[in-house]
């Protein structure tokens, strides 16, 4: 049963130069692998992160940190969950989360579906 879905749009651009005018704004939204990514591979899994977000309800509270985007042997994305995020995900009967990233022509897009 489908118990959420989020989808979320950055422009790449503008999520760069935020990050590049606040450092610390980085440590906030991803975990430490995350960091080290490229600007559009960062701005995919912010997307990741809201659209995760919007598939949960959009509680307040849920830290950033709390999800990884994590890819796959064979590439594809999937989302592991942990302190607020997993607590939220358990609350509402998540078992799987689905997820699916983008990036071209200077945007970059998630879809989050929640699966219970």
């Amino acid at each position: 049963m489908i118990i959420g879905v989020g989808i979320d749009v950055v422009d790449i651009a503008r999520f760069g130069q935020r990050i590049a005018a606040n450092p610390r704004l980085a440590e906030r939204l991803f975990t430490e692998s995350e960091r080290a990514l490229r600007t559009e591979s960062m701005a995919a899994r912010f997307a990741a992160k809201e659209a995760l977000a919007k598939a949960l309800g959009a509680p307040v509270g849920l830290r950033w940190t709390d999800a990884t985007v994590v890819r796959e042997a064979d590439g594809r994305p999937h989302l592991e969950v942990v302190g607020t995020v997993a607590v939220r995900a358990a609350e509402l009967g998540v078992s799987t989360f689905h997820v699916s990233l983008s990036h071209d022509a200077g945007v970059a897009s998630a879809v989050v579906v929640a699966e219970g």
